[in-house]
């Protein structure tokens, strides 16, 4: 292979030195140009193979770093801080610590309090006030149409609407969107939403701890305590059974 390499550069050399016309006694020199390329040649290698090092060398530091406990550790710790924000929205919720792990939060009535009460506009400019649905059984959620786990849970809202009602049960949204009624409306519309729909504002977001992440879906009993945090994506038959149990209470 080399011998063929060698061969045929000094061929193409030879070709390219036929092109010159010397002045003088000058004379192409077919031998120098041989050993110039020859050694930008092996420079080229050279630096490939540095390259190939490199590459070897960075994954072999960089693999058992991952695996060193502190690094593991890090990585604990960042997954712990979401965990723990969502402890903070349910502690403020709840008014005593919980334990932090993310879904749902279902409360003895002994350990209820109020739902924080608040009156927003409905889409027709109508109030809708939390206190007035006192006696029923409310599912009362925050959401906004740019939130997708938002979105897979509303159908199941809407269900529960219309199988629960007869029973004393009531769903409620407030939308988190800054964007208003402009941006709300048409999602409403496409997901034929049965139960009233308001746009929340930064005092009722702080009447829920902050609404750190969306959605949050909470439970009220009949007597407008909070029976039941549910944050983030949760299963439907959690609702379900959250729901009954709320719905079983007398």
């Amino acid at each position: 292979m080399e011998r063929n390499e060698g061969s045929e550069a000094e061929r193409m050399v030879a070709e390219r030195l036929s092109t010159f016309r010397g002045d003088g006694d000058w004379q192409p020199d077919l031998q120098r140009g041989l050993q110039i390329l020859g050694e930008r040649r092996a420079a080229s290698r050279e630096r490939g193979r540095r390259g190939m090092f490199i590459v070897a060398g960075a994954a072999a530091v960089c693999l058992p770093i991952m695996a060193l406990p502190a690094t593991k550790a890090l990585a604990a710790r960042c997954v712990s801080t979401c965990v723990q924000e969502t402890a903070v929205v349910r502690e403020a919720l709840l008014g005593h610590r919980v334990t932090p792990v993310p879904g749902k939060t279902w409360l003895k009535p002994e350990d209820r309090r109020m739902a924080p009460d608040f009156t927003l506009a409905d889409a027709d400019g109508h109030s809708v006030r939390l206190a007035d649905m006192r006696g029923k059984v409310v599912l009362l959620n925050f959401w906004a149409t740019w939130c997708k786990p938002c979105g897979e849970e509303i159908p199941w809202f809407v269900e529960f609407q219309k199988e629960n009602q007869p029973r004393g049960f009531a769903a409620m949204g407030v939308s988190m969107d800054e964007g208003g009624w402009g941006a709300v409306r048409p999602f409403l519309e496409a997901m034929q939403i049965n139960y009233p729909i308001v746009i929340g504002n930064d005092q009722v977001a702080a009447l829920y701890g902050g609404l750190r992440a969306l959605p949050l879906t909470l439970i009220i009993d009949r007597e407008g305590r909070v029976a039941a945090v549910h944050q983030g994506l949760c299963r439907k038959d959690e609702y379900e059974n959250d729901i009954g149990a709320a719905l079983s209470e007398r």
